[in-house]
């Protein structure tokens, strides 16, 4: 009997290599960014005349280069530094991987060779072991240390502004802050906004022709020759723009539609099938957060799905009695629906807009559903 892998192994594909597509892959240019790299990098030369930098923070809606303008910058400054007598460390943390200060200094301790357990030490201890780093190497140099914190108010949001404290006060550290969100700051207290004295950069979405310059470039290292029709790239890059010009997202139609491609057994890429990748895409990502969900906010969506489908303007009072009726007496308070609210719209699943109803009536909270009906049925019934 043949090995399943080999059957699979000699069917055909559009793909010579799919990880030129994967919006983590750094390529060595980054179209349309240069103004952004060329302004990280005019804050960073003064640690090539051994000064330690400005903050940093950078702002942009995901899939707008941020990650990439930080990394491909970091990738020169070491490059620059390889000629100069000065001792720069730059160093990456996610934090949606490390979500409290311990743990962000804990990795940087390991990530310049200290040995430090993500648990089980006091704050003093840890600090004190990054701190204990700085002290002059053995050819009597100062290191400069420029960390790079991706999305920071994860981080902030999380744990408090125990992180900037730290950073700001460790000498020859310098922060490069990335977020979603201009208004992160409102997570850091006056204490720390006085020390961290940050430059920003915008980073704007990306426009429709933008887009298919990045995607041009992507295919052409990922797909067999001739096997993307004419229509595929701009049709990619103009659903990506109206996702408020997410990079990400058309990087992943671009892949997705080739994955359908090689699942049908066909030799091109064709137009349907961006369309069925967008609702492939579309539908995993609304399945995949209703099912981390807790089931209170699950019950939130149903009365707001089954107000959607009566055509009922939704109302906060209007959801609260749906709700109930969904939670068959195992409802939490109308204060706490709120909570849930606000909770859903951080996610994109949801909006809300206040409007007024006249002198005298008030202002009132209209909610509305941000995706498909039938793909939250599906993702709410399946669960």
């Amino acid at each position: 009997m043949s090995n399943i892998f080999d059957n699979l192994a000699d069917r055909g594909s559009v793909f010579k290599d799919k990880q030129f597509l994967d919006h983590r892959f750094l390529p060595e240019h980054l179209p349309h960014r240069d103004e952004q790299i060329t302004s990280i990098a005019k804050y960073w030369i003064e640690a090539l005349n051994n000064v330690t930098p400005s903050d940093v923070t950078i702002y942009g809606k995901t899939g707008t280069g941020k990650t990439a303008a930080a990394k491909f910058a970091m990738n020169q400054l070491k490059e620059a530094t390889s000629s100069k007598d000065v001792y720069i460390r730059t160093e990456y943390i996610r934090c949606t991987d490390y979500t409290t200060e311990y743990q962000v200094i804990a990795k940087l301790c390991q990530q310049m060779g200290r040995d430090v357990p993500y648990r089980g030490w006091t704050k003093a201890e840890v600090v004190n072991t990054f701190r204990d780093i700085f002290k002059k190497t053995a050819f009597g140099k100062n290191m400069i240390l420029i960390v790079v914190l991706d999305e920071i108010d994860i981080l902030l949001k999380n744990d408090g502004d125990g992180i900037l404290y730290t950073l700001t006060r460790t000498d020859n550290v310098s922060i490069l802050s990335i977020s979603n969100y201009v208004d992160f700051k409102k997570f850091i207290k006056s204490r720390v906004m006085s020390s961290f004295r940050d430059r920003e950069i915008v980073f704007p979405p990306y426009g429709a022709q933008q887009l298919v310059d990045i995607l041009q470039e992507r295919s052409d290292l990922s797909f067999i020759n001739d096997s993307l029709e004419n229509d595929v790239i701009p049709l990619c890059a103009a659903m990506a723009a109206k996702e408020e010009g997410d990079a990400r997202y058309a990087l992943d139609l671009l892949r997705t539609a080739g994955e359908l491609a090689d699942e049908k057994e066909s030799n091109i890429v064709y137009g349907a099938l961006v369309r069925e990748a967008k609702d492939k895409i579309e539908h995993n990502k609304i399945t995949d957060l209703i099912m981390t969900l807790p089931v209170q906010q699950q019950r939130v969506l149903e009365a707001i799905l089954k107000l959607t489908m009566d055509k009922e303007e939704i109302t906060s009072g209007k959801l609260y009695e749906m709700y109930e009726e969904v939670s068959k007496g195992d409802s939490v308070s109308y204060r706490r629906i709120f909570d849930f609210i606000n909770e859903l719209e951080m996610l994109g699943i949801i909006s809300t807009n206040t409007i007024s109803r006249g002198r005298g009536k008030g202002r009132t909270n209209i909610i509305s559903l941000q995706c498909d009906n039938d793909i939250l049925e599906h993702a709410l019934y399946s669960t």
